[in-house]
């Protein structure tokens, strides 16, 4: 069945009710042109490859998903395998990026090699390199899980694949199990052959944290996103991940928010910091942005 976006109507219920909450809250998921509604995809797009209905807010909640509490309150990183010392961005980039984005301890292990493991490998008929099976990584993840954590999260630079009709995965997540991976190895023109003299660090910068996000966002319980250009679209290759902002839209916030509990100004008053600090312009100004319409009215009043 071909992909129909949805309508207005179905966008807002999806969004849930926002009677009750807090003004700032009210005005951070008013689904304004910050917001772009989810293009048509083309041939070859997740959307046109995958029937997904999409997950509404009130569906979220009916779903009594684990959420962090007094025990279980950490995200851990967990290299997996070599890492180049010039790799970029860096594990500790990361961490810091994930503590602003779900305003949480985030912690890193120390790196776990994966040489010699009983991962199931093997070659990809296309790159003629070696990839990994990512439910065998899941579940070595899985025995791994330290009791404080929330969720455990793995990175490496080797290549992935979740089954063996796929060609390769980005990552991959569970919604239940709390652990997820994702690769760098796709992001490195050194992968097709490429002299790393080209390499745009920004757009790897971007492209990492994108992933970074989407993975560890699904083992909050937050399925693919049909409604608007988010953080949590699903993509099938490179251009269309590209394509995806480093923002949740106003359905997946309300979600995130509703598992964490944070302050949605001080969410975005995170993130604006990072992205300053690191030069990513684009998001900085959108976050900027956003960050006005929300405490506004408010600071107006003072």
């Amino acid at each position: 069945m071909a992909f129909q976006a949805p309508t207005i109507e179905e966008t807002l219920s999806a969004i849930g009710s926002t009677d009750g909450l807090p003004p700032p809250w009210q005005r951070a998921l008013q689904p304004d042109r910050d917001f772009e509604p989810i293009p048509i995809p083309r041939s070859g797009d997740w959307l046109a490859e995958h029937h997904e209905k999409g997950q509404s807010f009130d569906e979220y909640v009916q779903l009594a998903a684990d959420r962090p509490d007094n025990i279980r309150n950490i995200i851990y990183l967990q290299p997996l395998g070599q890492f180049r010392p010039d790799c970029r961005p860096s594990v500790e980039l990361l961490r810091e990026y994930a503590a602003a984005y779900f305003l949480m301890n985030v912690r890193t292990r120390p790196a776990r090699q994966i040489n010699g493991t009983k991962l199931t490998t093997r070659v990809n008929p296309h790159t003629q390199k070696r990839q990994i099976l990512t439910a065998d990584i899941l579940q070595l993840l899985k025995r791994a899980l330290p009791e404080n954590a929330f969720c455990i999260l793995g990175v490496t630079i080797e290549d992935l694949y979740p089954d063996p009709r796929w060609n390769f995965v980005f990552g991959q997540a569970s919604l239940r199990d709390r652990v997820g991976v994702f690769s760098l190895a796709r992001y490195d023109p050194a992968f097709y052959g490429e002299s790393r003299g080209h390499l745009d660090h920004e757009l790897l910068m971007r492209r990492s944290l994108k992933v970074l996000a989407h993975e560890t966002a699904h083992m909050f319980s937050l399925a693919h996103c049909i409604y608007f250009k988010c953080a949590m679209n699903g993509s099938n290759h490179l251009p269309e991940s590209d394509s995806r902002p480093l923002s949740l839209c106003p359905v997946c916030l309300h979600k995130l928010q509703h598992s964490i509990g944070f302050d949605v100004a001080a969410r975005y008053r995170r993130l604006l910091h990072f992205y300053r600090r690191v030069g990513l312009k684009y998001e900085a100004d959108w976050v900027s942005r956003r960050l006005k319409k929300i405490e506004g009215a408010d600071r107006a009043r003072k």
